[in-house]
C-alpha cells in the first residue's frame, strides 16, 4: 500500500521501491540497538520519513542540482531518499553520531548506492562549502542558520524542513547569519498525518 503510494507520487520504479523496502527492513532491525528513530510502523516510516524527504523534489528541481549536503543527516533523511530518487546526485551527509554514521555506511552499502559520502563530524569541523544544503530535526531555525552559515557558499541555498510550529522561529531569526529568507513551502502528509512546511534561504 504504502510503496504503492511513493510509486505513484514519484514515479519509482522497481528497483527504486525494493530499494526503500531494503532501507525500511534495515532501519527496523538497527533501531534495536541504535535510536536511531521513534518511528518504526511502516506507514509512519514510508510517510513521514520517505514521502516527507521526497516530497523536495516536488519543490526543488533536482535534476539541476548536482550534488547536496544534508546537514545532520541521523538515519539519512532526507539525503538518502532523495539519492534514490535521483541517482545523479553526489550526496554528503554530516553527523556527529558515530553510531549512526555506522549505520549510515552500512545502508549506503547494502542500496548499493555510489558518491553518497558520510563525514563523522561537527560542521565547525567540516572543511567543504555547499551551494545546496537541506536540514531536517536540526533543532531551533537560529541553530540551523548558525551551523549551516559555516558550509554554505556565498549565494548558496538552504532549505530548512520545519513542522507548522515554524512561524514563530521565522519571527525570531537573527540576522547576523548572512541568510536571506526567499520563499516557504507549505504541504500535508497522506492520511492526514500533519503539515510540513519547507523554508527556503539564500545566503548573501
Amino acid at each position: 500500500m504504502y510503496d504503492n503510494l511513493l510509486k505513484e507520487s514519484f514515479y519509482l520504479n522497481s528497483f527504486q521501491l525494493n530499494q526503500f523496502k531494503k532501507y525500511y527492513f534495515f532501519l527496523k532491525i538497527c533501531n534495536k540497538k541504535v535510536n536511531l528513530t521513534s518511528l518504526l510502523s511502516e506507514r509512519d516510516v514510508y510517510i513521514k520519513h520517505f514521502y516527507d524527504s521526497l516530497f523536495i523534489s516536488k519543490i526543488i528541481n533536482l535534476k539541476k542540482i548536482k550534488n547536496l549536503c544534508d546537514l545532520g543527516t541521523g538515519a539519512g533523511f532526507p539525503g538518502i531518499p532523495l539519492k534514490i530518487l535521483n541517482p545523479h546526485l553526489e550526496v554528503f551527509l554530516i553527523e556527529s553520531n558515530k553510531k549512526k554514521v555506522i549505520f549510515l555506511k552500512k545502508i549506503i552499502s547494502i542500496l548499493d548506492l555510489s558518491n553518497v559520502f558520510v563525514f563523522n563530524q561537527k560542521v565547525e569541523q567540516h572543511n567543504y562549502k555547499y551551494n545546496f544544503i537541506i536540514t531536517r530535526s536540526l533543532g531551533s531555525l537560529n541553530i540551523v542558520l548558525k551551523l549551516s552559515s559555516f558550509i554554505t557558499k556565498k549565494k548558496g541555498y538552504l532549505l530548512a524542513m520545519k513542522g507548522p510550529k515554524y512561524i514563530k522561529e521565522l519571527e525570531n531569526i537573527k540576522k547576523k547569519y548572512s541568510f536571506i529568507f526567499k520563499k516557504k513551502f507549505i504541504s500535508e502528509l497522506p492520511f492526514q498525518l500533519g503539515q510540513r512546511v519547507n523554508l527556503l534561504f539564500k545566503k548573501k
